[in-house]
């Protein structure tokens, strides 16, 4: 792996050598950034001349005296009270980029984080025997993304799915099957996603049309919940099938969503059922938790409910049962202990922000969380209709995920269809096109949106091929590979002797930010800035289309050598950060 200095790193350490020599006492930040005027600005000087008790316009000067110019920087100049604006050779960024191009990695140069830790992420969360909706889309889509990009700058990053699992319902579910026995039995390998989810949804509404009108038969149900809970070997092997038969379905979903979920990373809440008893034992004895009318409860004095009392986070109930607390403080144990996590990450829904507020303050109370190792929620917001109003179907139910799904991928293959003949498309191409961009859509939808904001759900807009859309990224790519496929013998090559146009300059400062963008969307947990950056970098591509013609014959060779190297850049950069977002980039649309 080559691992590549970006440009503004260069310019920043220039600045800060030039300071350094200034002022050889001051510990200055040149507080550079891209700038408009310029490439660069440094806006450091007027803090560091306030400090001083100098005039910062001739400290300014001084500074661009110690600026060591010609092969990096081309010109520097005091502007304003004592900005600095900085403009940097047109071989430093092409020398820069080729060296990028260079990394036969699929890198581009970017190095790793300097201290990577690890991290747990906790995401795509289903319940057993449910069908998945809407509400379960953000999520999978956003906890995929922030997996890509940790892993990406070197943290190590452990996935877990903390599915739905337990709980009093399975005692109604499987008391009835086991009084209708045969209800789930298939060979595995014969039955669709689509199936599974049709044999659970039966039996469950089965299941709840009796637990509903039979007394006895609730009464039965309700003694399978003790047996479960006691780990009754016949019971909790009934169980088992209705787990097993989710994962059938939940991994057909996920197929569809193009995401990997491996079946070691599911681990639900059942997974931590024999860390219960000590989990709250450990709180009691610490004086974290007390007991309140016979359950386990954590006060806090600050979180109040509506009535002005404080509200407690309930671990044991008084009936001796367990709560979603005792099983999430578990898991953070079992995070922080066994699996020595430095960051624990929660990609859930914002309407859970209390619950895990409660948690993770009970976490630090009880020495499980610290300065070393935190946990942060990051809390989703809610994906809307066209009305702006919570996304259902017109019969005011959730939306099935899987229909959304197969509803954007057609919209996709019917734009996709539209151009097929004009680039000569089969209809293999068409179908894995439309897949591709269909899904590609839903995805980029989501994480070009902040994660904390609501957005609205769009199919038009989505697979839309104007605007910030997957879909226009994925054919600037696609039109970069038809330009490369058209060079006929000339081949992409790095020519620093040339002097670059206005376009070619825009295109390859926006190329060199790739690597602190994807730097600042892993520490943040922020995928849309990657979104909002590739978004930019096929705007600025198609600006540079307009005013560089690429294969001109009028062009000497070595401009089509470099302007070919450009865009195989651009194409790897799209491509590489696609990739990091979870979406496919087809190489003809």
């Amino acid at each position: 792996m080559t691992s590549v200095t970006s440009l503004t790193d260069l310019v920043h350490q220039r600045l800060a050598d030039a300071l350094t020599a200034t002022l050889p006492e001051a510990d200055a930040d040149p507080l550079l950034r891209r700038s408009d005027r310029a490439d660069f600005q440094a806006n450091g000087i007027l803090a560091l001349a306030k400090k001083a008790k100098a005039n910062p316009r001739e400290l300014a000067t001084r500074v661009v005296a110690s600026v060591v110019t010609g092969d990096l920087v081309k010109d520097i100049e005091v502007s304003g009270p004592g900005f600095l604006n900085i403009t940097i050779t047109d071989k430093a960024i092409t020398e820069n980029l080729a060296a990028r191009y260079a990394d036969d990695t699929d890198r581009l140069g970017v190095p790793l984080a300097a201290h990577p830790g690890t991290t747990v992420i906790d995401y795509a969360q289903p319940n057993v025997a449910k069908e998945m909706h809407v509400g379960h889309l953000r999520s999978a889509v956003i906890g995929d993304a922030l997996v890509q990009l940790l892993e990406f700058t070197g943290e190590s990053v452990v996935r877990r799915h903390h599915i739905g699992d337990w709980g009093t319902q399975f005692g109604m579910l499987i008391q009835y099957l086991d009084e209708h026995p045969g209800e789930l039995d298939h060979a595995d390998a014969d039955i669709t996603g689509e199936e599974a989810m049709s044999n659970l949804d039966r039996l469950y509404k089965a299941a709840r049309k009796l637990f509903d009108s039979d007394e006895e038969f609730k009464t039965r149900a309700r003694r399978r919940v003790v047996d479960l809970q006691a780990g009754e070997p016949k019971t909790l092997a009934a169980w088992q099938k209705f787990v097993d038969e989710s994962k059938i379905y939940f991994f057909s979903v996920f197929d569809k969503l193009d995401m990997e979920i491996r079946d070691a990373d599911i681990v639900g809440e059942s997974g931590y059922n024999d860390m219960l008893d000590e989990t709250c034992r450990l709180l009691e004895e610490s004086g974290v938790a007390t007991i309140s009318n016979g359950a386990l409860c954590v006060f806090f004095d600050e979180i109040k409910g509506p009535d002005g009392n404080p509200t407690p986070l309930i671990v044991r109930k008084s009936d001796g049962g367990y709560g979603y607390a005792a099983t999430d403080l578990s898991a953070i144990r079992d995070r922080v202990f066994n699996l020595k996590a430095t960051n624990l990450l929660y990609v859930v829904d914002v309407r859970q922000s209390l619950h895990f507020k409660m948690v993770f303050e009970t976490a630090k109370r009880a020495g499980w969380l610290n300065d070393d190792v935190t946990a942060y929620q990051l809390a989703f917001g809610t994906i809307l209709g066209k009305d702006g109003k919570p996304f259902k179907t017109r019969e005011g139910v959730s939306v099935k995920l899987e229909d959304l799904l197969d509803e954007a991928v057609q919209r996709a293959t019917a734009v996709v269809r539209d151009k097929a003949e004009k680039v000569g498309l089969t209809e293999r191409e068409i179908v894995d096109n439309g897949r591709d961009v269909g899904i590609g859509a839903v995805k980029y939808a989501d994480l070009s949106t902040s994660a904390v904001r609501d957005y609205k759900f769009d199919l038009d807009q989505m697979v839309s091929l104007s605007g910030d859309t997957s879909v226009y990224l994925q054919y600037a790519y696609a039109r970069i590979q038809s330009i490369l496929r058209k060079a006929g013998e000339a081949r992409p090559a790095a020519h620093p002797e040339l002097e670059l146009a206005p376009a070619e300059r825009a295109l390859g400062l926006h190329l060199d930010q790739f690597g602190e963008v994807v730097a600042e969307a892993a520490k943040e947990y922020a995928p849309h800035k990657l979104t909002a950056y590739l978004y930019q970098l096929a705007s600025t591509l198609t600006t540079f289309y307009d005013q560089c013609h690429v294969l001109s014959p009028d062009n000497a060779p070595e401009v089509v050598e470099n302007r070919l190297f450009l865009v195989d850049l651009t194409a790897r950069t799209l491509q590489r950060g696609m990739a990091l977002l979870g979406i496919r980039t087809p190489e003809r649309l």
